[in-house]
């Protein structure tokens, strides 16, 4: 929850490294159809599925954060009914990366500068889907509280955040976002769940993104250890965010299970196999999964799930 419409985007957050034209994160742009100042513009929904269908990537970025400084200046009003909130859209990405399956996507060595960047490339695409994810929360699902909505653009400028520390820093490595094919996996789970915003909260964040609580302290070490302090401190910054954007995630899951009167441990299991989503495995980042809200039962659940 976001108290006083504040937003953590203190600079001592950011690495020192990573503060070089720190500007640029915090630079209020124009919307892509319609210019921020314009009535029509000031709604903060409307606003978010503008900044969804921008294909230039760093552009969405940079006008996320934007859109957060101007909804806690003040500038912007909400409405809880859209009548877009059922159309079909897509969101917008630039023509690169290729997307593949994964099974075609190339294991690279850490040892070699190509293999770090390809890391840090697959990580930058992941924040990039994040950032449409969350702007698909917020303006795809009418009729939710006032809080639900400015989490997750609280959620959506740590993203954008996120992409823009990843992508500056793969530039320092010779590479820039598009350069390696990705995958669509993160995405391909928010279209099947674009129907029903309990299914969204339950295999989006809870599960997909929440894989990532596992998976970074090991993408940490190995970027460490391969010498890469810079990549290693910003999956820091990362890892804190993410795990308190899963407990946004699980914060309204419980929210609407509670709301429907469903279990949520049984109807997680439900909806997991409803959706065709991924089987989890072992090992579990519990530390990380505890603090971002996970009950024991939900955890005992994960473990029996991952044999």
């Amino acid at each position: 929850m976001i108290a006083d419409n504040k937003f953590p985007f203190a600079l001592s957050r950011i690495p020192l490294h990573a503060r070089r034209n720190e500007s640029r994160y915090f630079t209020l742009l124009a919307m892509p159809f319609i210019h921020l100042s314009h009535p029509a513009a000031a709604e903060l929904r409307a606003l978010a599925l503008g900044w969804f269908t921008e294909c230039d990537a760093p552009r969405k970025a940079d006008g996320v954060i934007a859109m957060a400084a101007s909804w806690q200046a003040g500038d912007l009003r909400l409405e809880y009914t859209q009548a877009q909130a059922q159309l079909d859209i897509a969101p917008g990405r630039p023509v690169l990366p290729e997307l593949i399956s994964p099974r075609l996507l190339k294991h690279r060595s850490m040892r070699t500068t190509e293999g770090r960047a390809a890391l840090i490339h697959a990580l930058t695409h992941i924040e990039f889907n994040a950032i449409n994810l969350a702007l698909d929360a917020i303006w795809r699902f009418d009729g939710m509280p006032r809080e639900y909505y400015l989490d997750w653009l609280k959620v959506a400028a740590e993203e954008a955040l996120h992409f823009s520390l990843l992508e500056r820093h793969l530039q320092t490595l010779g590479y820039h976002y598009g350069d390696f094919p990705a995958h669509n996996s993160l995405w391909e789970m928010a279209e099947k769940t674009r129907g029903d915003i309990l299914a969204r909260m339950a295999l989006v964040p809870r599960t997909l993104e929440a894989r990532g609580l596992d998976a970074s302290p090991l993408m940490r070490a190995k970027l460490a250890q391969a010498g890469d302090q810079a990549a290693a401190e910003i999956l820091d910054i990362i890892l804190r965010d993410e795990i308190g954007h899963v407990a946004i995630g699980n914060r309204w899951y419980n929210f609407l299970c509670a709301q429907r009167e469903l279990d949520p441990v049984a109807i997680y299991d439900a909806l997991a196999l409803r959706y065709k989503a991924p089987m989890l495995r072992g090992p579990f980042n519990l530390e990380a999964r505890r603090a971002a809200g996970f009950n024991e039962a939900e955890l005992t659940a994960l473990a029996r799930q991952s044999f």
